[in-house]
């Protein structure tokens, strides 16, 4: 009978085969990884000889492995493009994710193919556009509403993969052209220059300065756990934490933590939904969010527009680490940090603690009643430097006179025929204590029933020969039976706008046949490979957000309650600037946007 349940993935990073097999360890359904080239992180690149051994590891566990191939492809690397995904279909990964659209095109095997990010999937017509085209999972927009997530997967039928933790992107993912303008880097080529992380200062039409040197487009880093259970309700399938240049404490942490948050809600629906992949995951460490990187944490709009609290890390984009209410529990080694009197970012190094008072690495000023955080733990990340998880997949068997008969909970059953020396027992055996012996293989015994007569004897060394082919044999049988998915047909129905823009990202031949082939009649070459390539014209938009500077600092336009002489302060045009670089903000209220415009 068909289970009807809806599967649930949770989704880790890894920057490289060892983070992956860390990030599967400690519970993950899948993991995303970077190929040898076109990722969106030029710096996680990886050979399709690691991806083979990260892909041949997950998969004992039916855990799945999808390879980014999420930047612009530009005609002269198609063919490259081609070979490289033959190669990743070869080795056995499970989807690529992609942006460009000329991978619908390109002459490649049956790949599953899922809807990068970078695609900007904001609305049902969108998300239900993607699926028609073949697409096997979308990817959302990082920042919608439960009720517009819930208003995409009533549409589509592909499963809905949303963002769960980690930094944010101030503007809309694939959408950004600030990099490219300023430094020649282009976001869609993987490499970013993060000039959202910069210092700015804003000042408003009159020139006056409103905020000095402050981080105002940092955002904090998204954290959405006390929520995950409505996201669960509200359709969305996979959980990803984002994440590939992270090393592999903080991949470590953070999937044990949704692991075990994910599994509790499962467990309250059992009706409703399944967990994707198999096997028990024993971790030696209690998971703390706030013990990784972080910059302080925002559900961002998950909520939706109006919710309360600050968006932005303002002060740093440094992380910011847990609060530490007792100096008592530092340790030597540990680093803090604190804001000074000056509001500025201090971080210093703790030599020891003596009767409450730190002493530093240096000398430092703690202001009164200044809020320490602990931005490392040297006793964490030694526990987190050691082997913190096994992960076994259950496995029941029954031996008679006649064989071993061997089922897992991924569904596999094996029979392996008796092959032994029986005699008459000169004492009782008990072959439950060879069967259990399963250090190693990446199985655990469930349930074992001995079914041998009871003057049976059997030698212990022969067992352990019978229990070494019955493993050997599952190994075999799940490899063969492994559920690959494969690109969906590509229907013939309409994009949902008869023309696109530079920031719609069309660099190739292909994408262009591709949008043509689906009714868009004027189509614009994409920055990277415009005539005037890197550069706008005055007054282009370089970001388009939904997080408002103009809120994040107190005067929303549609507040009836700011006070009159902070609008008069915050009257535009505004303008931010950091060294060279300065901007110019315009507000579209109706929407609840923020573009920032090349000055």
């Amino acid at each position: 009978m068909k289970d009807l349940r809806r599967p649930v993935e949770l989704l880790a990073p890894a920057a490289d085969k060892e983070v992956a097999f860390q990030a599967i360890l400690h519970g993950a359904d899948a993991v995303y990884i970077g190929g040898p080239s076109h990722g969106a992180r030029s710096k996680a690149t990886n050979s399709v000889e690691d991806i083979a051994e990260v892909v041949e590891f997950a998969h004992r566990f039916r855990a799945r492995v999808y390879v980014t191939l999420n930047t612009l492809v530009y005609d002269s690397e198609i063919a490259e493009v081609e070979k490289l995904v033959d190669k990743l279909y070869r080795v056995g990964i499970d989807a690529l994710i992609v942006q460009d659209m000329a991978l619908l095109r390109m002459r490649i095997p049956p790949i599953a193919l899922h809807a990068s990010t970078q695609c900007d999937t904001r609305t049902p017509e969108k998300a239900r556009f993607l699926e028609d085209v073949g697409f096997s999972q979308i990817v959302l927009a990082r920042e919608l509403s439960l009720r517009e997530i819930e208003d995409i997967t009533e549409v589509v039928t592909v499963p809905v993969e949303c963002f769960v933790h980690g930094a944010l992107c101030v503007s809309y993912s694939g959408r950004c052209s600030a990099s490219q303008v300023t430094m020649g880097r282009s976001a869609n080529r993987g490499e970013c220059a993060q000039l959202c992380r910069l210092p700015y200062t804003l000042r408003n039409g009159r020139g006056e300065v409103i905020e000095r040197d402050r981080h105002l487009l940092s955002l904090r880093d998204f954290n959405a756990s006390h929520s995950v259970e409505r996201m669960m309700l509200a359709g969305v399938s996979s959980f990803k934490i984002e994440g590939r240049m992270k090393d592999a404490s903080y991949v470590k942490n953070i999937t044990a933590f949704y692991r075990r948050l994910i599994d509790s809600i499962i467990a309250r629906y059992p009706e409703r939904f399944r967990r994707s992949s198999f096997g028990t995951s024993e971790i030696s460490f209690t998971p703390q969010l706030d013990k990784s990187f972080n910059r302080g944490f925002t559900e961002y709009f998950l909520q939706g527009r109006r919710q309360g609290g600050s968006m932005a890390s303002l002060r740093t984009p440094k992380s910011m680490g847990e609060v530490i209410s007792d100096v008592t529990k530092l340790h030597n080694g540990d680093g803090i940090s604190f804001f000074d009197s000056k509001g500025d970012y201090v971080g210093v190094g703790v030599n020891k603690v003596e009767k409450g008072r730190i002493i530093g690495s240096r000398q430092f000023t703690l202001p009164k009643g200044a809020i320490i955080h602990r931005t490392l733990d040297k006793e964490w990340q030694k526990e987190m430097a050691r082997d913190t998880a096994k992960r076994t997949v259950k496995v029941d068997m029954e031996l008679d006179e006649t064989g071993l008969s061997a089922s897992d909970e991924r569904g596999v059953s094996v029979r392996m025929p008796l092959e032994c020396d029986k005699s008459e027992a000169r004492k009782p055996m008990d072959p439950r204590q060879v069967f259990a012996k399963l250090g190693g293989t990446g199985y655990s015994l469930g349930d074992f029933t001995n079914k041998l007569e009871p003057t049976t004897f059997i030698p212990a060394s022969q067992l352990t020969a019978l229990r070494r082919r019955v493993i050997d044999a599952l190994d075999k049988a799940n490899t063969t039976t492994y559920p690959f998915d494969y690109r969906r047909a590509e229907k013939d129905v309409k994009y949902i706008a008869s023309s696109l823009i530079a920031t719609d990202n069309v660099a190739n031949h292909l994408a262009r046949e591709f949008y043509s082939s689906h009714g868009v009649s004027a189509i614009d070459d994409a920055l990277e490979v415009a005539p005037k390539k890197g550069r706008l014209d005055a007054e282009q938009v370089l970001m388009t957000t939904r997080y408002c500077l103009r809120r994040e600092l107190g005067c929303c336009l549609k507040d009836k309650t700011v006070d009159a002489r902070v609008r008069q302060r915050f009257e535009g045009p505004l303008t931010i600037s950091t060294g060279p670089h300065s901007f110019t903000l315009c507000f579209d209220c109706q929407k609840c946007e923020m573009k920032v415009l090349n000055h």
